[in-house]
């Protein structure tokens, strides 16, 4: 397998993870990439028309994307147990998992404002409004932690994920201080081998 690749990518992380998670890292081949919303990358799009990463090659033929299609056809593919099948344990994963990537779209927004768009255009309240996003996130799950709590699944490995992102682009933040139980939560969760994990070409 092939796997068009940024090392800051959160999206691209997750995927990592999880084949780090079912024991497939080792089976994928990281492709350089340079996906960008406005200078975007050809070489992404002749098998991702939305020239985003991730995107997986698969071993058949297949491209796929984005994230949450790659991370399920990996624990299926590896016969894993990420994704659960039914009942209330599914659609807690999958809020989760939801709400992880809901983060990251906020905070990937916010960074393409400082990063992407000319200062003279850029919008600051803008920004600010998906910033908030992830405060009122956050604050949800210092409220509700046993959403977290005990679970190793595509949610708690999503929201890994998305934590580690805001410490990468914006550790000005400094929301552990304000949100202490997730602080600790991620700090025990992201001891597991998976999240330790770093990638490059």
């Amino acid at each position: 397998m092939k796997l068009y690749f940024s090392p800051f990518s959160p999206y691209v992380r997750k995927c990592l993870v999880v084949a780090h998670e079912l024991g497939l890292d080792a089976r994928i081949t990281l492709l350089p990439s340079s996906a960008h919303p406005v200078t975007r990358d050809q070489a992404i799009i002749v098998n991702n028309p939305l020239g985003k990463v991730p995107t997986l090659l698969t071993d058949d033929g297949q491209a796929l994307y984005d994230s949450r299609v790659i991370c399920e056809y990996l624990d299926d593919l590896a016969g894993g147990a990420l994704f659960p099948k039914t009942g209330t344990a599914r659609w807690q994963a999958l809020t989760l998992h939801a709400l992880a990537d809901g983060m990251l779209d906020a905070a990937l927004l916010a960074r393409y404002e400082d990063v992407a768009r000319p200062e003279p255009i850029r919008w600051k309240e803008w920004r600010a409004g998906q910033l908030d996003k992830i405060e009122t996130s956050l604050a949800h799950l210092e409220a509700n932690l046993q959403t977290l709590a005990g679970r190793v699944d595509i949610g708690s490995l999503s929201m890994a994920c998305a934590l580690w992102y805001l410490d990468v682009r914006f550790a000005e933040l400094q929301w552990r201080g304000r949100y202490p139980k997730v602080a600790d939560w991620y700090l025990a969760f992201s001891q597991r081998p998976s999240t330790q994990m770093t990638w490059a070409l």
